[in-house]
């Protein structure tokens, strides 16, 4: 048998702590969460490997699903610097896993996914661990879910060309989204905030993920 919780220290001292990231409620979630749970049954010996883990294989005009490597996705989080008294809006959610986790640092999630069976996943799991402030929701990624909205974080749960405005706007006064916006081969982490009405952002590190469904470039974007 796989002992998972060694799994789990291992990828926080090896893969989270040696690469800047600090908090310690995103530490003792990333710790506490079996990752496991969230990766099909075929997969869960490698569930904290330090790879892309692939959820669903690409069906028709629908590509891939995966779950995000540990490090860029912890980077990521921290990066939203999330708060106890948040409402955060996780887009592409897959089978829960990056809700378990943000349901620790935040109020609420709400978990956003475009594909029936990886929510329903979502929706079976997360109760099963006794995750009780994450509401699993369907609907196009790059459309939000305004109907939970406006949301003090929201994070993207892989690599998109660009944000949707239709994202940005649902953000609070002050409120962050965070994404790996990737072009040509190459990504960087991006941090949004809105202040008096607009949204504006920064690079802040070098990352890579598989690219989240839906999300295609608008003529006129700018950062």
């Amino acid at each position: 048998m796989e002992d998972f919780a060694q799994a789990r220290t291992n990828m926080v001292e090896s893969q989270i702590r040696t690469l800047d990231v600090t908090d310690r409620r995103l530490i003792a979630a990333l710790r506490d969460i079996p990752r496991e749970r969230f990766v099909p049954a075929s997969r869960r010996a490698i569930a904290y490997i330090d790879e892309d883990i692939l959820l669903k294989a690409a069906d028709g005009d629908q590509p891939a699903r995966y779950l995000m490597e540990p490090m860029p996705f912890a980077k990521l989080v921290q990066l939203a610097d999330v708060k106890p008294t948040d409402l955060v809006l996780d887009v592409g959610c897959g089978t829960g896993y990056s809700s378990a986790v943000l349901s620790r640092l935040a109020d609420s999630v709400v978990a956003l996914e475009c594909d029936e069976e990886l929510a329903a996943t979502a929706s079976e799991t997360l109760p099963a661990l006794e995750i009780g402030n994450v509401a699993v929701v369907t609907g196009p990624l790059n459309e939000g879910y305004s109907e939970e909205g406006p949301y003090d974080v929201i994070v993207l749960d892989g690599a998109v060309p660009q944000v949707p405005e239709a994202l940005l706007q649902q953000l609070k006064e002050g409120g962050r989204l965070v994404a790996i916006i990737a072009e040509n081969g190459s990504g960087k982490a991006w941090l949004f905030t809105r202040h008096a009405g607009h949204a504006t952002g920064r690079p802040a590190f070098s990352a890579f993920a598989k690219p989240l469904s839906g999300f295609e470039r608008e003529q006129g974007f700018v950062f």
